[in-house]
């Protein structure tokens, strides 16, 4: 590990020594994360936990530490898209592993478990509104990967390239990029879902083709999505999150999963608007399912 003193200005920290943006310092950070978007879905999850030993907020960034079933776990809103993924890896990462006063990282590294629990719409007929997709992969379509030195595994680039291939992509996009999920979380906590590629877009209107009032400069790009298919990897779903928190996760040390609840069906046009009760059985499967990691 990194034995360097951390400058000021790369790493900022409060006063108190936590870290800027989430205000959190290593205790208030159990090793299993829930993540969400919504802020207001914190408290989806953590109504559930036995007790909640803190709540911290700074902008949209909520968190809730407490335990559930005796386990320490920590929820945490990142807000939406991988921008802001991004300040919430390199900051949780920084809260557990840096020491606040030498400003150093400490000679123990600390892993964690991060887990999102999202929203998002299937790219696939057959994969309809209400069911739960687990994702093996995140492919990037916004290129924040592209900032930080990563190398693709013997698994993520022959897949990536075949990807690439087949998509009629925009050159003056980012290439997209594909980076895996961790399979031992992948397997306990996704087991029984659907499994498949989620698309990580940079934007909720063009950049995942809904044309509202303006043109679109990748007209055919969900349907170059949805017929891709390798070797039984497809590409299942859309959302804005995915592909950040696999990439910057790998590169930390820590183990990521992703599970969506399907809201639309982009191919059916189909959504559905009162998904509350499908969410909850989302989060509580999930909680019954990290307390045994």
């Amino acid at each position: 590990m990194n034995r360097e003193i951390l400058g000021d200005s790369e790493l900022i920290l409060n006063a108190d020594g936590s870290v800027y943006h989430l205000k959190l310092r290593d205790e208030h950070v159990a090793d299993t994360v829930i993540l969400v978007g919504d802020q207001g879905r914190v408290a989806e999850v953590s109504k559930f936990f036995d007790v909640i030993d803190s709540k911290i907020q700074n902008r949209e960034f909520v968190t809730h530490s407490g335990s559930y079933k005796g386990s320490p776990i920590t929820a945490i809103s990142t807000g939406i898209g991988t921008d802001n993924v991004d300040i919430v890896l390199n900051e949780l990462h920084a809260a557990v592993n840096v020491d606040p006063v030498t400003r150093k990282f400490k000679k123990e590294f600390r892993r964690l478990d991060l887990i999102r629990i999202g929203t998002s719409g299937s790219l696939q007929a057959d994969i309809p509104a209400g069911a739960y997709v687990v994702s093996e992969f995140g492919l990037g379509l916004d290129g924040l990967i592209y900032y930080y030195n990563y190398s693709f595994d013997e698994v993520e680039a022959p897949l990536r390239a075949k990807i690439n291939d087949h998509l009629n992509w925009n050159p003056n996009l980012s290439v997209p990029y594909l980076v895996k999920g961790s399979p031992e979380l992948i397997e306990k906590i996704g087991h029984g879902m659907i499994k498949g590629i989620t698309a990580t877009a940079s934007g909720f209107y063009g950049p995942q083709g809904r044309h509202v009032a303006l043109p679109l400069s990748n007209k055919n790009m969900n349907e170059s999505l949805q017929s891709f298919s390798n070797g039984g990897h497809r590409i299942a779903n859309f959302e804005m999150e995915t592909s950040a928190l696999y990439g910057l996760g790998k590169l930390l040390g820590h183990r990521c999963c992703t599970c969506c609840l399907i809201l639309a069906n982009r191919e059916k046009k189909e959504y559905i608007e009162n998904h509350q009760e499908a969410i909850n059985n989302l989060i509580r499967t999930v909680l019954e399912r990290v307390v045994s990691l």
